[in-house]
C-alpha cells in the first residue's frame, strides 16, 4: 500500500472513532443539522410529569417523534414562521406558562405535605363526621290534614312505601317508597333531624313534621356509628386537597405583596 493511500485510510479511521461521541449524543441529523438526544430525554420527562412513563418499548417511537418535529420546524423556518408577531405572541404565552409552572412545583418541594399534616386534617375530619346516622323513610306532603290522614291511614294498617309512591311531593324519595337511605342528622334540616333522633327503630312520627318543605310523616328504620373510611382509603386525596390549599395561600400571598398600579 503507497503511503498517500495508507494515509487517506488512516484518516478515515480517526475520522470515525471520532464521530461515535457525536452519534451518541445526537438522535439524528437532519440536513446536516444535529439533534441532541436531549430531546428525547426532556420528552420523556414531560410524558412522565403528566403519569405516562416511558418505556423501552416506546423509545423507537419518541426518536421519531423528535425526528418529525425537527423536520417540520425546519421547513417552517424557512418559511419565515418563527418570525411572525403571531408566533412570538404565542412563545411569550408558552414561556410564561412554563415558568409558572417551574414555580409551582419548585414550592411544592420546598413545601411538602408531611404525614403529621395528613394525620392531623383526617383527625379534623373524623370530629366533624363521627356520631350516628340513620337510615329512614319520610312521606312529604303540602297540608297538614294530607300528613294527618296518611298517620292515621298508617295506623289502621297501610303499607308506607305504597302511600309514599302515590302521595309524597318529596322527588327524590317518593318514587323509592320513601327511602332516604343512610344519613347523618346534620344533613337533614334542623326540624326534620330533632323528629328523626326522637324516634325509636322502627317507630313512626304520631304527629306531622312541619318544616320549610312542608309536613313529614317520618319512620326511623335504623341507627349506628357513622361509617368513617380508613386513613390509608383516603390519604392521597387528603394530600392533594392539602397541597391545594398550601398552593393557594402562596398564590395568594404573592398577589397581597405584589405592587400592582
Amino acid at each position: 500500500m503507497n503511503r498517500s493511500l495508507f494515509s487517506a485510510v488512516a484518516a478515515a479511521v480517526v475520522l470515525s472513532a471520532a464521530a461515535l461521541p457525536a452519534l451518541a449524543q445526537n438522535v439524528a441529523i437532519i440536513n446536516g443539522k444535529a439533534v441532541p438526544k436531549a430531546r428525547m430525554d426532556t420528552l420523556a420527562q414531560q410524558l412522565a410529569r403528566n403519569g405516562r412513563p416511558v418505556t423501552p418499548e416506546m423509545e423507537g417511537q419518541l426518536r421519531e417523534e423528535v425526528i418529525a418535529r425537527e423536520i417540520f420546524m425546519q421547513e417552517a423556518q424557512k418559511r419565515g414562521l418563527d418570525a411572525s408577531e403571531d408566533y412570538k405572541a404565542q412563545m411569550e404565552l408558552a414561556r410564561q406558562t412554563l415558568l409558572v409552572r417551574e414555580l409551582f412545583l419548585d414550592f411544592q418541594k420546598a413545601n411538602p405535605v408531611t404525614d403529621a399534616d395528613i394525620q392531623a386534617e383526617y383527625d379534623k375530619f373524623k370530629a366533624a363526621n363521627g356520631g350516628k346516622e340513620f337510615q329512614a323513610h319520610h312521606i312529604l306532603v303540602e297540608k297538614e290534614d294530607e300528613a294527618k290522614a296518611i298517620i292515621a291511614s298508617l295506623k289502621k294498617g297501610g303499607k308506607f312505601e305504597d302511600i309514599a309512591k302515590k302521595q309524597s311531593k318529596d322527588p327524590g324519595s317518593g318514587a323509592n317508597g320513601g327511602d332516604l337511605g343512610w344519613a347523618s342528622p346534620s344533613g337533614y334540616v334542623r326540624e326534620f333531624s330533632e323528629a328523626l333522633m326522637r324516634l325509636k327503630k322502627g317507630q313512626t312520627t304520631d304527629v306531622p313534621v312541619k318544616t320549610q318543605f312542608g309536613y313529614h310523616i317520618i319512620r326511623m328504620d335504623d341507627e349506628r356509628e357513622q361509617q368513617i373510611p380508613k386513613l390509608e382509603e383516603v390519604k392521597p386525596q387528603i394530600a392533594q386537597q392539602l397541597q391545594q390549599q398550601k398552593l393557594a395561600a402562596y398564590q395568594q400571598e404573592l398577589r397581597t405583596k405584589a405592587k400592582v398600579e
